[in-house]
């Protein structure tokens, strides 16, 4: 059986926090770290500057291992990429793209990687190319997504592949965390979870929003044009869920129209015009609290329901 992601990141407790765009920054990744998870900087959107600002300020708010997310998509790819190869945090997860090019240039510096599969095929692609472990994000995440479930992926995934696998997709709370730990999974990633500690710095306005949606407020907008992303029902989301299935505009206009959505929610609070990205499981976000309560919390019910899982007969 693979390791468990705690041996692999050296980490207190198999859980990852999802790189979130816009929002997932030193504070938030440090106080996850500091939790005994492992917090990820997301660079996605942001300037190589910003980039090694932050893994300093989060060298300075933690000691414990944290890790950086690269979307290979984008244009400042490879300045990050030295970036990171020259601030050596603990890891690496990459996503939206090829890391195979990327795979050696990380091993030499000693940092480790941890690229984001959707499917069997590139799994087994990423293993023989030399990941330390790889995160299998199902289709019920936040954001960006693919076409299978995190159920489906376990199933099919996690015995084709000798790596630890992180399973990622509609996971937020303990009894989430056992299943997949059942399964076969080194650990888990959680995103959507964490938009409502105290230590993430999204607008207030969203999490005004998590904390009143209920399980069917998730909507996939893009999905004709190859770039499905899930989020909150709003007035954005469904507007363009309207436009996308109406015929009325072309993949370049749909795509101009979505461009700086994200950004418009999670940092600016706009909540009706902007794209509030978010998983499918919302009812566990009931409360704002600190990281560390959160991650307590999802650990203790993970350790009850492996405890019960032993009393079932079949």
């Amino acid at each position: 059986m693979a390791k468990s992601i705690t041996e692999v990141l050296g980490i207190k407790y198999p859980i990852i926090q999802g790189a979130m765009a816009w929002i997932a920054d030193a504070e938030l990744v440090a106080a996850v770290s500091n939790a005994g998870g492992a917090g990820v900087i997301a660079a996605g959107g942001r300037s190589t500057e910003w980039v090694e600002q932050e893994i300093k300020k989060t060298r300075e708010l933690t000691d414990k291992p944290f890790g950086v997310n690269v979307m290979l998509m984008a244009p400042n790819k490879d300045e990050i990429v030295e970036v990171i190869c020259r601030e050596k945090p603990a890891f690496v997860t990459l996503g939206a793209g090829n890391p195979v090019p990327f795979l050696e240039k990380f091993k030499s510096a000693g940092v480790k990687t941890v690229p984001v599969v959707p499917n069997v095929k590139l799994a087994k692609r990423i293993e023989a190319a030399g990941a330390d472990a790889i995160v299998v994000e199902g289709m019920e995440a936040g954001g960006h997504i693919g076409v299978l479930t995190t159920m489906a992926l376990m199933t099919q995934v996690i015995p084709e592949v000798g790596i630890p696998v992180v399973m990622a997709g509609g996971i937020a709370d303990g009894r989430g965390l056992a299943a997949a730990l059942l399964m076969g999974a080194a650990g888990v990633q959680m995103g959507t979870r964490f938009l409502v500690a105290e230590e993430c710095n999204v607008h207030p306005k969203m999490k005004e929003k998590l904390l009143e949606a209920v399980d069917t407020d998730t909507i996939v907008t893009g999905l004709s044009i190859g770039g499905a992303v899930r989020g909150i029902k709003n007035k954005f989301s469904q507007d363009f869920v309207a436009l996308e299935f109406s015929g009325k505009a072309t993949k370049e206009e749909l795509i101009e129209r979505a461009t700086g959505t994200n950004k418009l929610a999670a940092v600016d609070g706009d909540v009706e015009n902007g794209m509030m990205q978010a998983g499918q499981s919302l009812l566990p976000l009931k409360k704002i609290e600190p990281v560390k309560a959160i991650i307590e919390g999802i650990v203790k019910e993970a350790r009850e329901t492996l405890a019960n899982a032993g009393k079932i007969e079949i």
